[in-house]
């Protein structure tokens, strides 16, 4: 049978198009019930029981559960636990839920695969007595709620008709629209709210706690301490005429009454003060904002202000304090920054929260407080009976609505994580706040795997180039098992025309997309995951281990498929020529850089592994000065190495990670590699090579850094990348040979992030690299971490004519929003790795206190923010107001003869505070310059470690004299 569909769209010139499109209807659709005996299912195909057991006591006979497409949108973590089963889910509520929210619309088909489960997917709308037509006029969520409702009716009159036993299944509909139920109990259809279902199942404790709390309408909220949000059409309406600008919320992570919206048309971001001028928008919302007029723009506040209530109810405390902090200074009218308040919630972009929960102070109290371990994210009331047993859990949490009338956000509980400090629930909390994918990969990803004893099929060697017997190796960091490239240098006959002489030099590169073809589910699952996570004891690999650790990485002694660059290079490092090919290599030996540095410097060795490795040292340390003398930046980060137990994998040490020559040697011939294959993809995909930018930082990005470097005696020229790279050259301090590495750092802290990019999406000025002084370059070297060089790899073998040019990757939109994940995923993987550190430094110091030297890396108002060069930690170093006063022009503390500005050496005192659960916190005392009643005394006290099991303890010096001699009584007793 045949029906037809009609729909209107609107073309890209405004013009409205009818679209008429063939239905098909059938009779035979399957209804999925084992009481049926007149469809003819297959035995996989009985999905519902004949006679489902009622596990809710509102309903004492046997019945199927049909839900509306709210129900799975905003109920998905209910439907996710075991308790309900005996589901009908119709295609009309897959399409709604598919077309609003593509993440529940996954979990909702894991649910429905999951044959324990018993939910059935029913094609309701091709069923020839369960299609409905939309009437004229009729909305389109009118007329879907209406088929929802015919279905429930066919289900009903075919299962009493068709039955096997004469006993049949009722079906209820479960839906929390009013209206929807008053039609459908007008139609003699059974039907329950999700709340009054859940509420009355017996049997599954917790339930009740997963529900989601129902949005309350704007208009319908009483006592309101919020102004109501505009209605979209209200939004479109004051976009359009410049009333309002549309942008993202960043909420400020040391003020919770502060954010920001950056916006077309102003140079800086929209700054938001207050509970009403951020009017309920959370990090990350897509917000509609109304600008202030100029005599009303503020500063930010300089104040860190935390949401420190128990739980004050429904009411907003005064703002005075973070207003009046904010208001402009005379002398500060450069730093006045637009000002506004958010009018519109455009879409909001709330995903679970990792915290803990702070339990009611009155006893049986089913309300609590949540405290996200984001502290850009509100708190969020949520309603459990289990608060006893996840008081001392980390828990997650979603948020479900945030009403005019409530202070906080409300929500439910999603799950438990485990025990608050235990070390995997607390990088559970990592992966799951940085929004990390880890878990295990699915059976489809590991059906895309070869065999685990796979070797290199005869018929693969001989497409290659066959560098077996190249001495190649590889030179990694220690421990690495996932390697991804390997070097080799040789010798070339003969000489160039200016008599010097030649070598040949290659990089080889695991050639992971042999592997990983297009399109499948491997190939799907590493471009979601888009970079392997290094965490500081364990690593999340974007492709399976067989892969990362074995198949692919070049392992010493082992054949490997490889994707090889290859120069011709002078002594002087000049490019003569570049080819890259397929090739097959067997790595000589994996080496770390202190191995290949020992090696090197062995005057004894004259191997050939060595000979290769020393003109590769040559060649790369001219390759960097031709990048330095073009205007490269040298920077620093503090990087560090833990040292972890064997058997605990607790952090026993940590120490800032060596740099030597070979560290230098293996990243010039990587960005060499990359800059080579840059330049081949762009000349052959203009429109649709994945390249790598970095922008120039804006000038006033360096601001701070250039008073403070002033301060020192130095004038920094930051007009061009080639004359700041000469200014840090030349600032050095004979007498601290760590400055010039601290204003490295700092420097760092001055720049944007590198981005990937297509080509075609930006002129070819904008595809420099500020950092590397380079005009194009792109990612190829590492393909077994990153998905980036995976897209390189295949452009780069369809320039070669070594694979066929997928349709894909000439798609442009395609190749956006792969940029757009790659970046995405790049940025939240380098922040769980700072989260993964600073968790396991809290565990380092949590049995020790230390006294280390420090520097000054930036002064606000009421602290300074310092770094300990031995560890490469850094935090704050918190001053009270009422001895410090703070320079706000030339950013500096005074406190009697005390001055303190950036680049200062200090002493500190290095502890932890354990005190807050939710964020521990390394705490900063200042031990030297002395400040009278405020630095810590060290000659009053001595630390004395019991044993590494046990609390450090502080002694008074003469207390513990006393100690020793009565542990000496006690001995002489013994004995």
């Amino acid at each position: 049978m045949w029906t037809t569909k009609t729909f209107l769209t609107k073309t890209k010139r405004g013009n409205i198009l009818k679209v008429v499109r063939e239905h098909y209807l059938r009779d035979d659709l399957l209804c999925g019930s084992n009481a049926c005996n007149v469809c003819p299912h297959k035995d996989d195909e009985y999905v519902l029981d004949s006679i489902p057991e009622s596990i809710c006591a509102l309903f004492d006979f046997p019945h199927y559960l049909l839900l509306d497409t709210n129900v799975v949108l905003h109920q998905i973590d209910v439907l996710e636990e075991d308790a309900l089963k005996n589901v009908i889910i119709l295609q009309t509520v897959l399409e709604e839920v598919k077309h609003q929210n593509t993440a529940i619309f996954q979990r909702l088909l894991e649910i429905i695969h999951d044959k324990k489960r018993k939910f059935y997917s029913f094609v309701n709308e091709h069923h020839k007595d369960t299609y409905v037509e939309r009437s004229p006029g009729e909305k389109q969520n009118d007329r879907n709620d209406r088929a929802i409702r015919k279905a429930v009716t066919w289900y009903t009159s075919h299962l009493s008709i068709n039955n096997v036993s004469g006993q049949f299944p009722q079906i209820i509909l479960l839906t929390d629209d009013e209206n929807n139920r008053k039609i459908a109990q007008e139609e003699g259809i059974i039907c329950c709210s999700v709340k009054d279902y859940v509420e009355n199942v017996n049997g599954f404790v917790g339930l009740v706690d997963k529900l989601s709390k129902n949005v309350i309408p704007e208009s319908c909220s009483k006592d309101a301490l919020y102004p109501a949000h505009l209605t979209p059409t209200q939004i479109h309406t004051g976009i359009r005429n410049g009333k309002l600008y549309q942008g993202t919320f960043h909420a400020s992570r040391d003020n919770f009454l502060e954010g920001t919206v950056s916006v077309n048309g102003f140079e800086k971001p929209i700054l938001l003060q207050g509970h009403i001028g951020i009017n309920r928008a959370v990090d990350g919302d897509t917000v509609a904002i109304e600008v202030f007029p100029k005599e009303e723009w503020r500063r930010p506040s300089d104040i860190v202000l935390e949401d420190k209530a128990d739980d004050p109810g429904d009411l907003l405390e005064e703002e005075s304090v973070l207003l009046s902090s904010a208001k402009p200074a005379d002398n500060s009218k450069d730093e006045i920054t637009p000002t506004g308040k958010v009018v519109g919630i455009i879409r909001r972009k709330w995903r679970q929260y990792c915290g803990i929960l702070l339990p009611s102070k009155f006893p049986g109290a089913t309300r609590h407080l949540f405290t996200p371990a984001e502290k850009r994210i509100p708190r969020v009331r949520i309603e459990t009976r289990q608060s006893d047993i996840l008081s001392s859990q980390r828990i997650l949490v979603a948020l479900d609505s945030w009403p005019r009338n409530s202070r906080y956000p409300l929500g439910h509980f999603v799950r438990a994580l485990g025990q608050i400090g235990d070390k995997d629930a607390e990088n559970e909390v990592i992966l799951l706040e940085h929004d990390v994918p880890h878990a295990r990969f699915s059976e489809a990803v590991l059906a895309c795997l070869p065999p685990n004893d796979w070797t290199i099929p005869e018929e693969e060697i001989k497409k290659r180039v066959d560098l077996r017997s190249v001495c190649i190796c590889s030179v990694d960091p220690p421990g690495c098992t996932d390697i991804d490239d390997a070097l080799h240098a040789r010798p070339i006959e003969g000489v160039t025309t200016d008599g010097l002489k030649k070598y040949e030099v290659g990089v080889h590169i695991a050639d992971v997309t042999y592997f990983v073809r297009p399109n499948t589910a491997l190939d799907k699952e590493a471009a979601s995951r888009s970079t392997t996570v290094y965490l500081v004891d364990r690593r999340i690999d974007m492709v399976p281990d067989l892969l990362s650790s074995n198949l692919c990485s070049l392992r010493g002694g082992e054949e490997r498929l490889a994707f090889s660059c290859v120069w011709e290079i002078d002594e002087n490092a000049n490019v003569l020529f570049t080819k890259f090919h397929k090739s097959v290599i067997k790595s000589a030996a994996a080496m770390t850089y202190e191995e290949a540095q020992n090696a090197i410097d062995d005057e004894s060795r004259k191997d050939v592994i060595v000979q290769s490795l020393r003109t590769l040292n040559m060649l790369a340390k001219k390759l960097k000065q031709k990048r330095l003398d073009n205007g490269a930046l040298l920077l620093a980060s503090p990087e560090i190495r833990f040292q972890v137990d064997s058997e605990t994998h607790d952090p026993v040490e940590v120490q800032a990670k060596k740099i030597m020559d070979t560290n230098s040697m293996v990243e010039e011939f990587m960005l060499l590699a990359n800059v080579s294959v840059a330049e081949k993809l762009a000349e052959e995909f203009p429109q649709c090579a994945l390249l790598r930018r970095h922008p120039a930082p804006p000038p006033a990005n360096f601001t701070t850094f250039l008073k403070a470097t002033t301060q020192q005696g130095f004038e920094i020229d930051v007009s061009t990348n080639k004359s700041f790279s000469k200014s840090l050259d030349e600032a050095v301090l004979p007498d601290r040979p760590f400055f010039n590495t601290l204003l490295r750092i700092m420097a760092t802290r001055c720049m944007q992030q590198a981005v990937y990019f297509s080509s075609g999406t930006l002129s070819h000025p904008e595809y420099y690299h500020y950092g590397l002084a380079c005009p194009i370059y792109t990612h190829f070297t590492s393909p077994i971490r990153r998905y980036a060089d995976v897209i390189v790899h295949r452009l780069l073998a369809a320039c070669i004519g070594e694979d066929v040019t997928h349709a894909s990757l000439l798609d442009t939109k395609q190749a956006d929003a792969i940029c757009d994940n790659l970046n995405y995923r790049h940025r939240q993987a380098q922040y769980a790795g700072r989260a993964s550190v600073a968790l396991n430094t809290h565990i380092l110091f949590k049995n020790r206190v230390e006294i280390e030297s420090a520097v000054v890396l930036s002064v606000k108002r009421n602290a300074l923010q310092v770094l300990i060069p031995k560890y490469g930690l850094e935090g704050p170093l918190y001053l009270p107001s009422e001895k410090f006063t703070y320079n706000e022009e030339e950013h500096y503390q005074i406190c009697g003869d005390v001055t303190l500005k950036t680049f200062d050496e200090l002493t500190v005192r290095l502890s932890l505070d354990s005190t807050n659960l939710q964020h521990r916190k390394l705490v900063f005392e200042l031990v030297k310059p002395h400040v009278p009643g405020f630095s810590y005394e060290p000659e009053q006290m001595e630390v004395e470690t019991i044993t590494p099991d046990q609390e450090v303890k502080e002694t008074p010096i003469k207390k513990r004299k006393e100690t020793k001699d009565s542990k000496a009584k006690k001995k002489s007793k013994k004995q």
